[in-house]
């Protein structure tokens, strides 16, 4: 079983300023700076902090020198590991007074850990909506209602059911909740797992957890816990904010161009829109360009509401000059209209955020005010997605945003057009390789700039060796959706095998290939004494779902309760292990972002994804228990199994003068010994 190894800090403060992974890879910097002595002292920092990105693009290097300067008299100084800590947080004090809240993602704001002090308010309300939600639920009603007066929602968050459950809410079917450890009293290992579990689903729904590991959750970490919380409750919220699931938002642009620009839009800038729209047409003269200052003297709110409710509006809600009051009455009118009340008057007039986001998202929920005979037919055109396509779009984003980029990503057609999101994930996946000098970051008015970033990917892509024949910086830009994805999936292959190959105890093998992962995985479960076997990627046997359990019990012989296993016959018995198979894995470490659909219909770029994953997993466990050799046995071909010759992709590349568009189905080599 993968796990999280805590890094432990005597000064017990000092280790709860930061998660689990933030420890590892600053005691990583910090080991890194030693000398040849193994010394570190305070002239020694400056470089070293110059180079996270947390103070990059914040300070020069002679300005932190300065800031170090000040808070300490002798620069020659030796430190030991708490020290560069704590000169972590003075650099980290002084970069909030500087600029607070840079980041440009809602979302992704929530898991920062600049700020850990806990909102009582925001915490009162997760409490109110968990205890609404789940008051049925089997396991949790024993410990349901929390009182948010206490640390009773950290404490029962401890286990990992709590978020899991949570997850199911937002996102109804993402865990197979027969996966979720729900004994009284768990061991570490099992507790370990709901969290490991709970992380890997919570990446698959579009959260950002790239600050959090299982130990952060196992110790109850609560401004952690908060911010988990808090995304997946927008993410709750805001399900209905696009226009698949509500096409009546047409309504709020004029013709096809805003539309596009439309579908570009996170869900927060669509509920902003919505909110405009309305206060516009109730005559209202302000813009709403935020859940916070805009919204304190709740004028808008009333305007809003006297709009969308004229049945419920009263003169006294816009007459009253104390805002306090003005907030109390806009309550009251929303509750009229089914709205929970999450928030307080104090929580408008003092203007949270999240607060009043997720009362915006309710009002939108319960009274959108929208008409549904407005659907020009170009409109509905632009929406239609094969269901494929939209199944990988989905699994692109979410990956993506798994990354910890800068940059958040809401819709992968829209927002990989102008380049730079795609250099940020071409940077991730293999640094180093983009030239930042001649990159354009966003906004980008000037077309010509965006054609510039998309040109430089094509280039980085051909130094990948991925395959781009024919595709230039202009197809991107373009929007070409099959191109978009055939690249997207091309990036993702190539980082799982760059994943894959850097876990190898040597250099001088070849390439791992799809052949090898195809191979590693047959062999597997063969010798785990299993008669299944696969032949292919694409592989129709696959979409009964038991080759897959066979496979992950090899690898870890307690991880499938056998007795829950269908015998795939029927759909419904088909999903129900496919569902099983995504949970299990997410519960043993692999972080996966299928559906159960692409396991019943053997998508085959899916089917490499889950099988490589868990082969990584696999991996790292034997590296993490010091059995180098068994890494060489693995890719010792046996008797009658193919391998590619190093370096080659065999249906990877397309032929010359074929474009990657129309070789995205070939875009998955496989096997030599293959059906045809």
């Amino acid at each position: 079983m993968s796990s999280y190894q805590g890094v432990h800090v005597s000064d017990q403060w000092l280790q709860s300023q930061f998660t689990q992974v933030e420890l590892r890879t600053l005691k990583s910097k910090f080991f890194s700076a030693r000398t040849q002595q193994g010394h570190v002292t305070l002239s020694e920092l400056p470089p070293v902090f110059s180079g996270l990105k947390a103070f990059s693009e914040m300070f020069t290097e002679d300005e932190i020198k300065t800031i170090l300067e000040e808070a300490h008299s002798d620069m020659g100084e030796e430190v030991d590991f708490e020290a560069f800590l704590r000169a972590y947080l003075t650099l980290q004090d002084r970069a909030i007074e500087k600029s607070v809240g840079t980041r440009s993602s809602f979302i992704k704001a929530t898991t920062t850990t600049f700020h850990h002090a806990i909102n009582e308010s925001e915490k009162a309300s997760y409490v109110k909506h968990i205890n609404s939600y789940l008051a049925e639920d089997k396991f949790l009603k024993d410990f349901l209602p929390i009182d948010p007066a206490t640390d009773a929602l950290f404490e029962l968050a401890k286990d990992g059911v709590l978020l899991c459950k949570l997850i199911n809410i937002a996102v109804p079917g993402t865990i197979d909740e027969r996966t979720i450890n729900t004994k009284k009293v768990l061991n570490p290992w099992e507790r370990n797992e709901n969290h490991t579990l709970c992380l890997n689903s919570a990446k698959a729904i579009g959260c950002t957890v790239v600050n959090i590991g299982t130990q952060d959750l196992v110790e109850g970490r609560p401004h952690l816990i908060l911010g988990l919380i808090s995304q997946i409750l927008k993410i709750q919220l805001l399900a209905d904010l696009n226009l698949k699931k509500t096409p009546q938002l047409v309504e709020l642009v004029d013709n096809s161009k805003d539309v596009e620009e439309l579908m570009s839009l996170g869900p927060e800038k669509i509920l902003l829109k919505w909110m405009n729209f309305h206060l516009k047409k109730a005559g209202y003269q302000k813009q709403v360009t935020n859940f916070s200052s805009d919204l304190k003297d709740g004028e808008a709110y009333a305007h809003l509401l006297n709009a969308l409710a004229p049945e419920y509006s009263t003169p006294e809600t816009l007459e009253t000059e104390d805002p306090t009051e003005r907030a109390n009455k806009v309550l009251e009118m929303a509750e009229k209209l089914d709205c929970k009340r999450y928030l307080t008057p104090k929580d408008i007039v003092e203007g949270s955020a999240n607060l009043n986001l997720t009362f915006v998202a309710q009002i939108f929920q319960h009274r959108n005010g929208l008409t549904t005979d407005k659907k020009p037919s170009t409109f509905a055109e632009m929406m239609t997605d094969d269901a494929e396509t939209s199944r990988e779009e989905r699994c692109f984003r979410f990956w993506i945003n798994s990354l910890g980029i800068d940059s958040y990503v809401n819709n992968i057609f829209e927002d990989v057009r102008n380049g730079w999101v795609l250099l940020e994930v071409m940077e991730k996946i293999s640094p180093g390789s983009v030239n930042w000098k001649h990159a354009n970051k966003p906004p980008i008015k000037m077309p010509f700039k965006q054609v510039e970033n998309c040109n430089q990917i094509v280039q980085i892509g051909k130094e990948l060796n991925l395959s781009l024949v024919n595709v230039a910086g202009n197809d991107i830009v373009a929007g070409n959706k099959k191109l978009i994805i055939a690249f997207l999936w091309q990036l993702m292959r190539f980082n799982m095998l760059q994943l894959l190959k850097n876990l190898r105890s040597h250099s001088h093998v070849k390439e791992i290939t799809d052949a090898d992962i195809l191979n590693w995985a047959n062999r597997k479960v063969k010798k785990a004494g299993r008669t299944s076997q696969m032949e292919s990627f694409k592989d129709k046997s696959l979409s009964n779902g038991r080759f897959f359990l066979e496979l992950l019990s090899a690898v870890e012989p307690r991880v499938v309760n056998w007795g829950l296993v269908t015998k795939g016959e029927t759909e419904e018995d088909k999903k129900m292990n496919a569902t099983y198979i995504i949970s299990v894995a997410r519960k043993l470490g692999c972080s996966i972002f299928l559906l159960p659909e692409d396991v019943m219909q053997v998508n085959q770029k899916m089917m490499l994804t889950l099988t490589a994953s868990i082969m990584y997993w696999s991996l790292q466990k034997h590296e993490a228990d010091g059995d180098g050799a068994i890494l060489d046995e693995l890719f010792e071909p046996t008797e009658g199994e193919g391998t590619a010759p190093s370096g080659e992709m065999p249906e990877e590349a397309a032929p010359s003068g074929e474009t990657t568009e129309e070789a995205v189905d070939d875009s998955v080599s496989e096997s030599p010994n293959a059906e045809e």
